[in-house]
């Protein structure tokens, strides 16, 4: 008891001290794993060894009640959050497809017909940044200190154009051929030590011939299991199961066959992190003044996670593996600079929906086809026959204003019209009209949180949102990301080295404070749309 009470003494003296280092770190390396709900590290916690997750989060600031105020929690949406500090009504990302309201095409996030590809297929890599809107606290670090250098690598195209920027040094994973590639717009050719290592074939030493536990069983807290061999015929390599013989057996989920399906498992993230060592090493990140960042996006957890469910055997084994594959990373940028010369950033982009077959009762889930079917037929009864609806996409319902302009209706009408009689399709918990959102302000609640997804060129005429643990209707898909709901919207948050203390907050912070707290230890400006505050325990 004595020792308690000068203790806490101690500590409320250390909680008034300066709590960064003098000077910004070398390095600062942002670790952003797909789909880790906030209640993982603490769920898995037993199996995890010393020197990974729980490396960062006993030695340092962790906040495992970090959230973001919005409804469209998608890869896309939230790193762009992260890397802007802006909510998608200033950056701009609603989804990684939208319709032109001019022509009623649909515009994807990131293809750009005058990008190519570098050392790939044509098509596979045409990819730039155009469509982003926001800077990035990449750009910003560069544009106040030129001399540093930004580096960014993921699985998926998205995650490492969004992440990335308008910076160079962009890769991502070229599937089919298991090679990491960039496109025209961040290079001419692929550096050459990038080239040398997919020529190496290295990578295809992660394949594995069939996804086996880490640990006895016993040991594993999720119920659901997979048993996926990968050297076996397609019809004899997946059979669903469940550990007590009571539950029925359940389809095997869709994945890609061939070296892609390498990404459904644990191999993803091994894959990302040994490219990551070799932009560590090549680029030599972090080893001159100019402070450096590295972006490092796991695509493989959202992957697992979708396909077998976030109660899955394969999503905790996953973990584990995950643990190993980040202690080994961190030892080897340890190796190359010293901890209190660089700052590490762990977080997700968003959670995951619970399984639409969690236990054995079937959840419900949301056919999108149908909705667009069932609106226009709708406008059809009340206006005259036509193709009212022109798509929905990420709880986005486009309208035809050609042919509504063509009729001389009135658009806003039409628009409350639509959504009004959307709240009463299955799933649907609630809609606002584009009007709505342009001419009123929601202070709260749900209407808050879809006004903060709001962007008038990009967001649907309709914005629907589902009901809690409502997903859409996908035949390869058990879980989603995607919604305003906590399962969804709160995410851990870890800043560890550099300086920063060990310390649990328990309060809840909003996700657009990331980027600028990182500009405040930077010492640079914050991204140009930020509109976050960086978080008062990093204040001098």
């Amino acid at each position: 008891m004595m020792k308690l009470r000068y203790f806490l003494p101690f500590l409320a003296l250390s909680a008034t001290l300066r709590t960064t280092a003098a000077e910004p770190p070398r390095l600062v390396v942002q670790i952003v794993v797909s789909s880790m709900r906030a209640e993982d590290l603490n769920r898995y916690a037993d199996n995890f060894s010393d020197e990974g997750f729980l490396r960062l989060v006993r030695g340092g600031t962790f906040y495992p009640e970090s959230h973001y105020d919005y409804l469209h929690t998608s890869t896309p949406v939230s790193l762009a959050t992260l890397t802007t500090g802006a909510n998608p009504s200033v950056h701009g990302i609603v989804a990684e497809r939208w319709i032109d309201y001019v022509n009623n095409n649909v515009v994807e996030l990131i293809k750009d017909r005058s990008a190519m590809g570098i050392d790939c297929d044509a098509g596979i890599g045409d990819c730039s940044p155009r469509n982003l809107v926001a800077p990035t606290l990449g750009e910003s670090l560069q544009q106040s200190s030129p001399k540093s250098l930004v580096a960014t690598v993921a699985l998926d195209p998205a995650s490492a154009v969004v992440a990335g920027g308008y910076t160079r040094n962009v890769f991502w994973m070229d599937a089919p051929r298991a090679n990491w590639i960039t496109s025209s717009f961040y290079a001419e050719t692929l550096p050459v030590w990038a080239r040398k290592y997919n020529l190496s074939r290295e990578i295809l030493g992660y394949i594995p011939f069939a996804w086996e536990l880490k640990y006895p069983r016993e040991r594993y807290r999720n119920s659901q299991s997979t048993v996926i061999d990968l050297n076996k015929p397609e019809h004899l390599r997946r059979k669903r199961h469940r550990l007590t013989s009571v539950e029925p057996e359940k389809p095997a989920p869709n994945v890609p066959s061939g070296i892609e399906r390498m990404l459904y498992t644990p191999s993803g993230n091994a894959v990302t992190l040994a490219f990551a060592k070799q932009l560590l090493t090549q680029m030599r990140l972090g080893k001159d003044t100019a402070p450096d960042l590295l972006n490092i996006c796991l695509d493989a957890p959202r992957r697992i996670a979708e396909s077998y469910g976030p109660e899955s055997i394969e999503v905790e084994d996953m973990y584990y593996r995950l643990d190993e594959e980040l202690a080994q990373f961190l030892n080897y940028l340890y190796a190359q600079i010293a901890p209190e010369e660089v700052v590490v950033v762990l977080t997700s982009d968003h959670g995951t929906s619970p399984s639409y077959d969690a236990g054995i009762v079937e959840r419900d889930r949301f056919n999108a086809a149908q909705f667009q079917v069932i609106v226009n037929s709708f406008l059809c009864a009340q206006h005259g026959p036509g193709e009212w609806v022109v798509d929905y996409e990420d709880n986005n319902l486009y309208l035809n204003h050609t042919l509504i302009y063509n009729k001389g209706l009135d658009l806003a009408a039409i628009q409350n019209e639509a959504a009004t009689f959307a709240m009463q399709f299955r799933g649907v918990s609630h809609a606002l009209s584009s009007t709505a959102m342009r001419s009123s302000y929601f202070g709260s609640g749900y209407g808050e949180k879809m006004q903060n997804s709001f962007y008038p060129r990009r967001s649907g005429d309709v914005v629907v949102n589902l009901m809690p643990g409502c997903i859409e209707e996908r035949p390869d898909v058990r879980s989603k990301s995607g919604s305003m709901y906590g399962y969804d919207t709160t995410v851990p948050l870890v800043l560890y080295g550099g300086g920063i203390p060990a310390r649990r907050v328990g309060r809840s912070v909003d996700m657009t404070s990331v980027a600028p707290t990182l500009a405040y230890l930077l010492d640079i400006p914050e991204p140009a749309a930020s509109e976050g505050t960086v978080l008062e325990e990093f204040r001098k």
